[in-house]
């Protein structure tokens, strides 16, 4: 046993243990996130109980078991929905006074726009006021007319968005033309009137989009469905705040997947809705990935640079120690810090100078001298910028003295032996700094809080209006959208799946950005493993 310990395989045994044990758990967190918010999607069965001296109908939420009065009793967190019409959308109520339960086929659940889900019995639906089917026909008339809804709203959405988008946005640059001229003292009645010319033109198509949009609006508000609630009354609800409706007491396991897959992508893609406890998290998935190869971009050249020049220029001595000495304690520093640095450097001075000297004339309206996705770029560039700076020195003292001596002797210059030999060895270390900037860049909050981050960003950095990229605007991300569904929502029983789903990607982006930095440095590794071990 002595000399089992003296060999040191004990503590290889402990280090795999470690490392098994270290695995077991991630996997294991990623499965408790996973299971928990896109479990949230599947549609869950409606029951309908008498409780007490009441008639509930909703979905059980949650199920907990609890000490109550020296008894040990099960409570149901139950969704009732209808929070415009009761003030709470969740209830807690205890198992065992459930009576007469069952689950009615024909409960419907309709998704709303606003004031979360709606439980009940379709009576009827209406156009104009007018009832045009009831009863048993009312399903099928309510999903025709719903499908023809939802296309309107598509197509107002697009107008709004798109066309109108585009015009404000050209409307605006007159504007911003006109002010030039004013401000040069440029009076030339040809330039101004050919402003005037332009403006009227877009105001001749915003006043027939608006006019369109008008006609569509009337058309999406034309029907309406009337539904009974647990209570016993009759609501009127318009088709056009409807997402959904379904009834999932009927729905098949086929109908059930169809539907989920149908959520998942919805989540996905959509905006949010509702205080973002609702709805899609798209922006803030684009945010996130624009913002994390934006950082890219301009993190690593920095990063190659310093370490080039610490490591094959610079002068070995007290000067360059006391630079790495630096460096690594820059590492350290909390992150709320850089976000200090980059609103007080970044936004305050240097965007204002910017807004002075290139965008006056939108002055008192900042440009650049505002919080907007640059800024949280460069902050998180000069957050991450140690790591790149560490790892490419180690990949720059890996490389043999002969490889450098060689092609000094075959007349290459230094400038040419590091861009054509050092450089290309260095890369899979570079990459492996640059996969640690990812990997910490995508998962910050705090600095972004300061620097760009926002609620709800009504439009994304890259659309179709020139200069396409719009790195003055402010965007959405991941990590704070966790943040703000967890902690600053005013319903916190609805946000709670949400966070796990969002928890869940935010991991699944950073994976992928990770596997395709992973995947270039082993190509790159591979590429260059025999120059390395000549």
């Amino acid at each position: 046993m002595k000399n089992w310990w003296k060999s040191g395989d004990p503590w290889i045994w402990l280090t795999a243990a470690s490392v098994t044990v270290s695995i077991l758990a991630v996997v294991g967190l990623l499965f408790l996130i996973a299971v928990n918010g896109l479990g949230h999607f599947w549609p869950k069965n409606v029951i309908e109980a008498d409780y007490e001296s009441t008639h509930i109908i909703g979905e059980i939420y949650d199920e907990k078991t609890v000490k109550l009065d020296s008894h040990i009793v099960t409570r149901y967190l139950l969704k009732t929905g209808n929070r415009d019409l009761f003030g709470s959308d969740f209830r807690w109520l205890i198992a065992d006074q459930f009576e007469n339960k069952q689950y009615p086929k024909d409960l419907m659940v309709i998704e709303r726009r606003e004031w979360g889900n709606f439980y009940g019995y379709l009576v009827a639906v209406k156009q104009k006021d007018k009832v045009v089917a009831e009863g048993k026909a009312a399903w099928k008339e309510l999903h025709k007319r719903l499908k023809r809804t939802l296309k309107i709203y598509s197509w107002i959405r697009e107008i709004e968005k798109s066309k109108i988008g585009s015009i404000n946005a050209d409307l605006e640059a007159l504007r911003l033309d006109k002010r030039r001229l004013e401000l040069n003292n440029d009076n030339d009645p040809a330039k101004l009137a050919a402003i005037e010319k332009k403006k009227a033109a877009l105001l001749a198509r915003s006043e027939k989009l608006n006019k369109k949009l008008r006609q569509l609006y009337f058309a999406m508000n034309r029907d309406s469905l009337t539904a009974k609630v647990m209570d016993g009354r009759i609501t009127e609800i318009s088709l056009a705040k409807i997402v959904h409706a379904y009834r999932p007491n009927a729905m098949s396991v086929m109908d059930k997947i169809q539907f989920y897959g149908m959520k998942v992508w919805e989540f996905l893609s959509d905006d949010p809705r509702e205080a973002n406890t609702e709805g899609g998290i798209f922006p803030a998935i684009f945010g996130t990935v624009i913002m994390v190869i934006l950082m890219s971009i301009i993190v690593t050249p920095i990063g190659v640079i310093a370490a080039i020049y610490l490591h094959e220029y610079a002068k070995q001595n007290w000067l360059t120690t006391t630079i790495r000495i630096a460096v690594n304690n820059l590492a350290g520093v909390p992150s709320i810090v850089y976000g200090v640095f980059g609103l007080g450097f970044f936004v305050y001075f240097v965007g204002s100078n910017i807004d002075e000297w290139f965008f006056s004339a939108a002055l008192p309206a900042p440009t650049f001298g505002t919080p907007g996705i640059l800024w949280a770029s460069l902050t998180l560039a000069l957050l991450t910028v140690p790591v790149v700076i560490v790892s490419t020195e180690e990949g720059l003292s890996r490389i043999p003295r002969s490889i450098r001596e060689g092609s000094l002797a075959l007349g290459a210059t230094k400038a040419e032996t590091l861009w054509r030999t050092v450089l290309p060895m260095a890369s899979p270390a570079m990459m492996t700094g640059l996969i640690l900037a990812i990997s910490r860049a995508a998962g910050e909050v705090a600095p972004l809080m300061l620097v760009g981050v926002v609620k709800l960003a009504p439009s994304l950095a890259v659309d179709a209006q020139a200069p396409f990229l719009h790195l003055d605007r402010q965007f959405m991300h991941l990590g704070f959208h966790i943040y703000d569904v967890g902690f600053q929502s005013p319903n916190v029983e609805a946000g709670r799946p949400l966070v796990y789903a969002t928890a869940f990607l935010l991991v699944a982006v950073i994976i992928i950005l990770n596997l395709a930095a992973i995947w270039i440095r082993n190509n790159l590794r591979e590429k260059y493993k025999a120059l390395e071990t000549a």
